[in-house]
């Protein structure tokens, strides 16, 4: 019987581990710009164009590497950082396992140019799949430069696979983030088809997130800070009235790497418990440094996942020390009810010397004297009390002046009008015709059919109405937009401000007006009709969240997406009362839309309950 297995070919090995660490752009700009961090950069460059597809550019001012490094560096399992399996628990770099680089080759066109300090000239490395097809000495600047070009060029099926630019240069943007905030000692930089989108200079961990995620984040962040044997805590979680619904600005930081940790993340929401409404997330930057000998990062090939040897005391150390910094800063309530907070010392004055206060008083003066004190001789008062005056002198002829008014005006004959406070968006009318409808629990909506009845979710029903009026306005590209006669400013991360930028067309079908796009906030200076600008915040807040979450391909399908998510935003959610009106008006509204049955998110609207069923409980 003839032997079947046999050893793989480089190439074909290559593009196996290709598969587990490049899975899209984002992975060969996580590797890269590790790579460069390893290396000892003090600034690092990272240039991107159409989303990484076509070309990924890493340039540092590291240490580079010498032409024998540089040719090796591309072979599988070929590592500056271990030498032993011990050395695996030891771990103080980003990258240890040697397939970053000859994975990338084996599915790209790959340039590299380097170049140590001492040496008068560099090297160029050109691979193709896998294939050396230049090597030569080269003139180029101190440290290293990757080029990563026609990504997944000789597989297609991935290729085809990969998503739409916008939602691929989020995905690069992320990874960004999470280097970029990891290291604030180092400086970044990054261009995405030319234009710059982020310019970071070497700071502190603070100026690193007000950067990045724009100058009033500075304001909501709250210190966090404790040391102990086991871990040392360092970081910033965000005030609890800028909770999300999504879960975007969570990060995690084990030894300066990035890691998911839902277990960690659970001891946060505990810490935060009680000062969150249902479903809203905490944001936070924390960074926890263990002991390497005591964690295991090999487990996952993104290395996002880590596995530690002490979980349940690290849980409990994260949550008080959170808790602790959410009661120090006046965040979280506190059990002293005499406490006074304005009382309490500024935490800039810690260090600052105690100095016994001065008061100075004139011991002679009296204000009821003439003449009191020595620099108090000629004192004059601007009004003199009239004797005799007293308070009763206050109600002298009131009695004749209510005579006269009673004359001239009978008080029984004016009608009031009253205003009755009432949570109805509409006005009610005695004249109107209603139909027979009913509101159970405020989440339902009943209202009498031959057959028997329907049930109507409320919220749902108004979704659909407002997803096909909303999607109609995109369409046609009309829509009625109420002016403000103050402009509205919204600030937002970079990120976030360029996708609201890329819908900027959709929007204002909608019935938005845009004024200006800046770095970190939008001025809108007009709105959709019918809506309170004190929504506008939540509904671009949850738009954002459905597009960073789902951006679709075409055009049609964003419009569909934002559609949804402005009707999910703007409509009566369960638990509102509604009018006699306002119940004939939603009913009229969905059974006018095209598809009544259901709402956007594909869920039924109503139910039939026939008069049979009815019936047959009585038997």
């Amino acid at each position: 019987m003839a032997d079947k297995i046999h050893l793989l070919p480089d190439h074909v090995a290559n593009q196996i581990a290709a598969g587990e660490v490049v899975q899209r752009p984002a992975s060969v700009v996580k590797e890269l710009l590790e790579n460069a961090i390893d290396a000892g950069s003090s600034h690092i460059k990272l240039l991107i164009k159409d989303a990484g597809k076509t070309l990924i550019q890493v340039i540092d001012d590291g240490e580079g590497m010498s032409t024998t490094d540089a040719r090796l560096s591309f072979e599988r399992h070929a590592t500056s950082k271990i030498k032993s399996a011990e050395d695996l628990f030891l771990l103080h770099t980003k990258g240890f396992r040697g397939e970053a680089l000859a994975s990338i080759a084996a599915v790209a066109h790959v340039e590299l140019k380097t170049k140590t300090e001492m040496s008068e000239v560099g090297s160029i490395i050109k691979i193709e799949g896998s294939e050396v097809v230049e090597q030569e000495m080269t003139v180029t600047p101190k440290g290293t430069s990757v080029a990563v070009k026609n990504l997944f060029f000789n597989i297609p099926a991935r290729r085809n696979f990969l998503k739409s630019n916008p939602v691929e240069t989020r995905h690069i943007i992320d990874e960004f983030h999470r280097v970029a905030l990891a290291h604030p000692n180092v400086g970044f930089s990054m261009f995405n088809n030319g234009a710059e989108v982020f310019q970071l200079p070497a700071s502190n961990l603070r100026q690193r997130i007000v950067g990045i995620f724009g100058s009033k984040t500075n304001e909501k962040l709250v210190p966090v800070k404790e040391e102990t044997p086991i871990v040392k805590i360092d970081g910033f979680v965000l005030k609890p009235e800028f909770a999300k619904k999504s879960r975007g600005d969570q990060f995690f930081f084990v030894n300066d790497r990035f890691i998911k940790s839902g277990y960690l993340h659970h001891a946060v929401l505990a810490a935060f418990e009680g000062l969150l409404k249902d479903g809203m997330q905490p944001g936070y930057f924390l960074f926890l440094e263990v002991d390497p000998k005591t964690i295991d990062i090999n487990i996952h090939p993104t290395k996002t996942e880590v596995k530690f040897e002490d979980e349940h005391s690290l849980y409990a150390m994260l949550r008080a020390a959170v808790k602790h910094s959410l009661g120090q800063f006046s965040v979280a309530p506190v059990l002293d009810f005499d406490r006074d907070k304005n009382l309490d010392t500024p935490y800039e004055y810690k260090n600052k010397p105690v100095g016994i206060p001065q008061v100075e008083v004139d011991k002679d003066f009296n204000p009821f004297k003439e003449n009191s004190g020595a620099g108090q001789k000629n004192i004059s008062f601007p009004f003199k009390r009239e004797k005799g005056a007293s308070w009763e002198g206050l109600y002298a002829g009131l009695e004749d002046q209510n005579k006269i008014i009673s004359k001239e005006f009978n008080l029984e004959d004016i009608e009031f009008e009253s205003e009755e406070v009432t949570g109805s968006l509409f006005t009610e009318s005695d004249t109107f015709s209603s139909q027979n409808t009913f509101q159970l629990h405020n989440k339902y909506v009943l209202i009498s059919v031959k057959s028997g009845f329907l049930v109507i979710h409320q919220q749902r029903a108004h979704e659909r109405v407002l997803y096909e009026e909303l999607l109609r306005n995109i369409t046609v590209q009309e829509a009625i937009s109420q002016q403000l006669l103050f402009p509205l400013v919204f600030t937002f991360s970079k990120k976030d401000v360029k996708m609201l930028e890329s819908f900027k067309e959709q929007l204002e079908f909608t019935g938005f007006a845009f004024e200006a796009f800046e770095d970190d906030s939008i001025t809108i200076k007009g709105i959709p009709s019918g809506i309170k600008d004190s929504d506008i915040k939540h509904i671009l807040d949850h738009l954002l969240d459905d597009l960073n979450n789902d951006l679709p391909d075409n055009g049609y399908s964003q419009n569909d997406v934002l559609a949804k998510s402005m009707a999910k935003s703007l409509a009566t959610k369960t638990g509102v009362a509604l009018g006699k009106e306002q119940q004939e008006h939603l009913v009229n509204s969905l059974f006018a839309c095209k598809e009544p049955s259901f709402s956007p998110g594909n869920r039924p609207v109503f139910i039939t309950i026939p008069i049979g069923d009815i019936d047959k409980k009585f038997y």
